[in-house]
């Protein structure tokens, strides 16, 4: 059985919204247990994220980088840190802003090194940007162009339903990613 933990803020709903389109993906792949935990609960799933073979982060993106809440989450983390316990673990992560850009590559970043912090091997998302030439679409698959993990607008005067179909389907790709290669990472 392969695990995948989902770790997770949000602040308005759009990033609950994308963690549980990660997790359908996650959940795709056969043989994956996945776990969902909110960032300010995860010091009561401490033994889940313990023994995963795969944690994906998600924040939202605010004032251009990760939520106070993701934050301290992270630093919550530094016994962990300390002695190497999340070592070798695949790390993934998503970001939800609304604007375009809205500085999403910026806690992007901030996640990918948390988890190199931890000596955790990142995979960003394998598909390439969409909704960049003339035959695009905003249903493309990854309309936002980003490489090193999911990066969703979503408009600020709507709720989870102002996120595009193809953001979700997005999100779920990454999810099916991220547990498909933990359990060719974890063959005996």
């Amino acid at each position: 059985m392969t695990k995948v933990a989902i770790v997770f803020h949000s602040g308005y709903g759009h990033t609950a919204a994308i963690a549980e389109a990660v997790q359908r993906g996650a959940a795709s792949v056969a043989g994956t247990e996945v776990s969902l935990i909110k960032a300010a609960e995860a010091s009561e799933h401490w033994e889940e994220l313990d023994s995963a073979d795969a944690i994906i982060f998600g924040s939202p993106t605010y004032m251009g980088s990760t939520a106070a809440e993701m934050k301290k989450f992270m630093e919550a983390t530094s016994g962990r840190w300390m002695h190497q316990q999340w070592a070798d673990k695949l790390a993934a992560g998503f970001s939800v802003s609304a604007s375009w850009s809205g500085d999403k590559l910026n806690t992007l970043f901030d996640l990918a090194v948390f988890a190199a912090q931890h000596s955790m091997i990142w995979a960003g998302l394998n598909i390439l940007p969409g909704f960049n030439h003339s035959k695009g679409s905003i249903d493309d698959l990854n309309r936002t162009g980003h490489a090193i993990g999911v990066g969703i607008q979503a408009n600020a005067d709507q709720g989870a339903e102002g996120i595009k179909e193809s953001d979700f389907k997005t999100a779920e790709a990454l999810g099916a990613r991220i547990a498909a290669l933990a359990a060719r990472f974890n063959k005996p």
